[in-house]
């Protein structure tokens, strides 16, 4: 059993932000669970704002400590007489749960602990154990990614870089240098002084001049500096490039008559968390806006989210625009590629097969992984149709969502951590 001790003193100056990442990481189980829900019933605008966390008071109950009444006692524990083992025991009176005070003639309650999640806590816990699959780290990009290295020390630095122990080690091999052989030479003059004593009274002139080279010796020694500049040693460190990963993300949304606009909400919600998760946890990507009807076309990030084109549905023109802007612009052999579909499957009658095909045979082959979301229930064309492409591509995933309480669980699904990364 774990013991946790915790301090309860009044926290001084600049300890509270320690405070609240400890107690962050003590309850982060109810408090994921608090910014999951959260999640589920918030709408586009306000998803990545602050949030009020509540923890039920029996969530943070702590033990005490307590004297005891001290001695040796010896107590006899007997069984209960109401009892016998098989018997079932009556549930207690409604109106013992619930948060908050209950009414009350006497005694002290205590209500639910309630505290509010920052933007950027919200943020951390709820991308929690995200990551892009089977990312590659194997190209250095003409925008070099550098690694700080240590290299050994130097004689200059910063003082927040100095290596006390290294220079008090220094230090000490200087002086014992310096004053090894004048402690040799002392002790060698002590010795012939206390001989010189002993035959005499100590007033000759061989005492005298002993006396005189061992007080020039002692501050020969005496002068020899405890810590001089040439002693100081700080660490140094020097910056190496590193593999860079290059990636890019294409995001395609189907903006088809099919698409009402609570359909569109749905993938849009989905859209905004994979932004918010790409943005906040890979400083060099690149995202990819296509959005199509019979028509498809690469788009904006303000266009993509909030145009209010319509149209027909021909689902390929998306795909083979996807395909010609990977070979343009983005080199399988240089460039992590991922795409991220959302659609109603509604689809033209003679366009299901193409659209298969052109995945099989041009864009499967090229990307690291494809994650494609239905946002209905019911199967339509489309999703049969890339059905037959799960068996042969493992990195191709499909998922369906219907309302926007199953968003963020499917979104986690698709982008969790695999293991794969290198």
């Amino acid at each position: 059993m774990a013991l946790h001790i915790i301090d309860r003193r009044l926290a001084g100056k600049n300890k509270s932000v320690g405070n609240r990442e400890r107690f962050v990481r003590r309850f982060k189980e109810q408090i994921a669970e608090a910014v999951r829900k959260a999640v589920s019933s918030r709408d586009i605008r306000h998803i990545d704002q602050a949030e009020n966390i509540t923890i039920p008071k029996k969530d943070i109950k702590e033990p005490v400590f307590h004297h005891g009444q001290g001695g040796i006692r010896d107590v006899v524990l007997p069984g209960n007489r109401e009892h016998v083992r098989g018997d079932r025991i009556a549930r207690p009176p409604s109106g013992d749960g619930g948060s908050g005070s209950q009414a009350s003639d006497s005694g002290e309650g205590q209500d639910d602990f309630t505290f509010t999640l920052t933007k950027e806590e919200f943020m951390e816990l709820f991308f929690e154990d995200l990551a892009l699959p089977r990312l590659l780290r194997n190209h250095i990009g003409n925008t070099l990614q550098y690694k700080s290295r240590r290299a050994g020390y130097s004689h200059d630095g910063t003082p927040s870089n100095l290596a006390l122990v290294r220079t008090m080690r220094g230090a000490l091999g200087r002086r014992i240098a310096l004053t090894k052989a004048p402690h040799r030479e002392i002790k060698a003059l002590e010795a012939e002084l206390d001989a010189l004593l002993d035959q005499d009274d100590g007033t000759s002139e061989a005492v005298a001049e002993l006396q005189q080279r061992l007080d020039a010796l002692r501050e020969r020694v005496s002068k020899v500096p405890f810590l001089e500049q040439l002693d100081l040693r700080f660490r140094n460190r020097t910056k190496v490039p590193v593999p860079n990963s290059q990636a890019v993300m294409f995001c395609v949304m189907d903006v088809s008559g099919s698409m009402d606009q609570e359909r569109k909400e749905l993938s849009k919600r989905f859209f905004i968390l994979l932004y918010l998760f790409l943005t906040r946890h890979y400083e060099k990507i690149e995202i990819v806006f296509i959005r199509h009807h019979t028509k498809a076309a690469e788009v904006s990030e303000e266009e993509f989210f909030h145009s209010t084109e319509s149209g027909g549905t021909v689902v390929s023109s998306a795909l083979v625009l996807l395909d010609q802007i990977i070979k343009a612009r983005y080199p399988v052999n240089d460039w992590n590629i991922y795409v991220a579909q959302a659609s109603d499957g509604d689809n033209f009658s003679d366009d299901g097969g193409n659209c298969r095909t052109i995945l099989a045979d041009k864009i499967l082959p090229q990307v690291r992984y494809f994650a494609y979301l239905q946002v209905v229930r019911d199967e339509q064309s489309l999703w049969e149709e890339y059905s037959r492409l799960l068996p042969l591509f493992p990195h191709f995933a499909m998922r369906k969502v219907s309302e926007a309480s199953e968003i963020y669980p499917v979104f986690r699904d698709l982008f969790k951590k695999d293991g794969v990364s290198v």
